[in-house]
């Protein structure tokens, strides 16, 4: 019995399904596909296009040049998205078909078929493009969009947040949960937690201009955000002495550690700095207000990327985690790209550029010896350097913004 268990699971992991072909007693629908091309040809990028650019950003999520790199690329990586003739000379789809379809699955969270009767693309179709498409883009810009911050990255943010009252954060990290709707029946209770639905859960650390620099997604929805932590590769990394390593000075203190700012439920370690409740003091009330006011960045990140990409706001109808996981990288990488693109159009606003970035204070040190490791773990732990940075960053917040409240 078991050994039948094992089998149906192994068959069941391992099914890979098969689309397109002719079918018994299905009919074949001429869809005249090159009609299909060229309405969304001249709808959108010939040049004479029936909808502006304003118009073009609200249906594809970015500008039109951004999306004509995406096209570009994905058709130089996989030869799937090349349009091609049959024997009779009849062409078949167009890579703007292929990628406008894919596309507006994600943005607009529909189904297979909802493109259909517009840009000629059947069901089965739409399907492989979506799954050829989201892996390409993770493999042609995911090194670049998915990136750990460089030098740069992290001195631009401590410079930015200093700005915001506290000196040296490197971001806020928070989890949100993705429902899946087509789970497997017997990994139910796996993946139910308290939202008493089956999820999988994402954790991500974005900044100020919602960029996301860390995401980590795929654990079942019956983990907590600590559970998460453990084993995400932000933890990992801090761990072995391989995160961004920052010296500065508050209250009169040193510390050798970035922190990020996390809501009540994160472990007390100096890496984080939690929100204060039930304060009557008026340093703390500040400092509470402060730390959520800026807290919110994450939250407005997920915000953003869900309403960007309705397909991580909606249940997942997927079969796979693996295609699910491909599917939410790809929006992030996307959501990453379109702000990049905004900001070349808005630098000016984004950055003071007569601001000096350090670049000297920056140190990635890996740990020599099994000893060191278990030093910086220690210290990435030390409950007594969190309640001291809490309490530096009070003093701090009152003696810089503290008169505000008058």
């Amino acid at each position: 019995m078991a050994a039948t268990y094992l089998h149906r699971r192994h068959e069941r992991e391992n099914y890979i399904p098969h689309h397109g072909g002719c079918i018994i007693n299905h009919s074949m629908i001429n869809r005249n596909r090159e009609e299909g091309h060229t309405r969304l040809y001249h709808d959108y990028f010939s040049h004479t296009h029936t909808y502006i650019e304003t118009q073009f950003r609200r249906g594809f999520r970015m500008r039109k040049s951004l999306f004509l790199r995406i096209e570009q690329a994905v058709v130089a990586h996989d030869n799937y998205f090349i349009q091609r003739s049959d024997d009779v000379g009849v062409r078949g789809l167009s890579s703007l078909q292929k990628v406008t379809a894919a596309l507006r699955m994600l943005a607009y969270g529909t189904t297979a078929d909802s493109v259909d009767d517009y840009a000629r693309i059947g069901e089965s179709t739409t399907i492989e493009s979506l799954k050829r498409f989201v892996k390409s883009i993770v493999e042609v810009f995911g090194a670049e969009y998915l990136r750990r911050p460089n030098n740069e990255d992290v001195s631009r943010l401590l410079v930015e947040n200093g700005k915001r009252g506290f000196p040296e954060i490197l971001g806020s990290i928070d989890c949100i949960h993705w429902k899946w709707k087509n789970y497997p029946n017997g990994w139910q209770g796996m993946y139910m937690g308290h939202v008493h639905e089956p999820t999988i859960i994402f954790e991500a650390i974005a900044s100020k201009d919602l960029w996301i620099w860390h995401s980590f997604f795929g654990l079942p929805g019956s983990l907590n955000d600590i559970n998460v932590l453990d084993r995400s590769l932000l933890f990992e990394e801090l761990a072995e002495g391989r995160g961004p390593q920052v010296k500065y000075t508050i209250n009169g203190n040193k510390y050798n550690m970035g922190y990020y700012l996390v809501d009540g439920i994160y472990t007390s370690w100096p890496i984080f700095v939690k929100i204060i409740t039930k304060s009557q003091c008026n340093k703390r009330k500040y400092f509470a207000t402060a730390q959520e006011s800026i807290r919110k960045d994450v939250e407005r990140a997920f915000g953003v990327l869900q309403s960007r990409f309705a397909k991580v706001r909606g249940p997942s109808r997927f079969w796979d985690v693996e295609t699910m996981k491909y599917i939410m990288t790809t929006c992030i990488t996307l959501h990453n790209m379109i702000i990049e693109d905004k900001r070349e159009l808005q630098l000016e606003e984004q950055f003071d550029t007569n601001v000096e970035i350090p670049t000297d204070i920056l140190n990635r040190n890996h740990p020599n010896t099994f000893r060191e490791f278990i030093e910086v773990h220690a210290q990435i732990r030390d409950k007594q350097d969190h309640i001291q940075l809490q309490n530096d960053l009070i003093e701090h917040l009152w003696q810089v913004h503290g008169g505000d409240m008058n």
